[in-house]
């Protein structure tokens, strides 16, 4: 099959990104992939370490409150700084058609630190409702599940279905996760786009496993921030378990597909968190929504570059981006 033909961003690629900012975060991260070098095969090895200076935490739980008046004096009252540093990695192997296994696993360590002033984590920390145990911790998770993929081009889809289940083994927890991503194009220049996920843990997982969701494309911070719930803070909710759904519309002023495209785009989130031993279930009760919208750049095969405003019900969010949120 010819490249030009193919979903994949390339044969293979090796790419080290280097990021910091005035605030004290940082990363380091180096990634090999081969999504088609081999037909059949794909293989994926990430390296990082990334410091999150500025990381949201208000509790946990779905119905942590947020108070801006608490932040008068404590700058930092809701952030805490979170290192983390591991290897993951990942084969996937072609079933039939679209449909592939995959087996994985991850090593990692993370660390949390206070910032100065008072916080909710340190309160919570002090209160024993975060563990010693909990943090720093040192985390060993094995991974298998199915995906299913027809999308037209992975990192700029126009239309397609991204389905995927995965199973979890960390240490002393379980974790399963599934979610659909589908695009229609309905008429030249428009692309919608929706998606929803579940996920729930089991046993005791740690504070760094529960402020993350899983993803056969890797983890990504949730409850709230730009791959989740735009409009919140990173982090804004924390819990076990997790409900995701998103509705949104791409179109594009200017129209070359696969060489140049420029969108505007609009976007309706909606999730929540659910306690443990709560059982992850499709409700609209208690979730929380986010709208916004945004322009993004498409160019070749891949590179994608997002601007975006999200609106919750405490305030707003401006986030950029290197891919679409999903």
């Amino acid at each position: 099959m010819p490249y030009a033909d193919r979903p994949e961003p390339n044969f293979a690629r090796a790419a080290l990104d280097i990021g910091a900012s005035t605030q004290g975060s940082y990363a380091f991260i180096l990634d090999a992939q081969a999504p088609a070098y081999w037909d059949g095969w794909r293989y994926n090895v990430t390296l990082s370490l990334v410091r999150n200076n500025r990381l949201g935490y208000y509790g946990q739980g779905n119905d942590t409150p947020y108070d801006p008046d608490s932040t008068e004096g404590h700058s930092y009252f809701y952030m805490v700084s979170r290192i983390n540093a591991g290897v993951r990695a990942q084969v996937q192997r072609r079933i039939a058609g679209p449909l592939r296994a995959l087996v994985g696993g991850t090593f990692d360590h993370t660390d949390f630190r206070d910032l100065p002033g008072e916080s909710i984590f340190n309160r919570d920390r002090t209160a024993g409702t975060i563990s010693p145990e909990e943090d720093p911790f040192n985390d060993a998770v094995a991974r298998v599940g199915l995906v299913l993929d027809s999308r037209d081009l992975e990192n700029d889809p126009h239309r397609g279905i991204y389905a995927e289940a995965l199973m979890n083994w960390g240490k002393g927890y379980s974790r399963t996760t599934g979610g659909v991503r589908a695009f229609v194009h309905p008429i030249e220049r428009l692309i919608i786009a929706g998606r929803l996920g579940a996920e729930s843990m089991s046993g005791s997982p740690p504070l760094s496993a529960q402020m993350l969701m899983e993803s056969s494309e890797g983890p990504f911070v949730a409850m709230g921030g730009r791959r989740s719930l735009r409009g919140y803070h990173d982090s804004r909710y924390v819990g076990t378990g997790k409900l995701l759904g998103s509705i949104g519309a791409r179109y594009g002023l200017i129209w070359a597909p696969r060489v140049l495209e420029v969108k505007l785009f609009a976007f309706y989130d909606a999730g929540r968190v659910f306690a443990p031993g709560e059982a992850v279930r499709l409700t609209r009760d208690g979730l929380h929504h986010a709208w916004g919208g945004g322009a993004g750049i498409a160019l070749m095969r891949n590179t994608v570059i997002t601007l975006a405003g999200g609106f919750g019900t405490e305030g707003a969010q401006v986030t950029f981006g290197t891919a679409w949120s999903y």
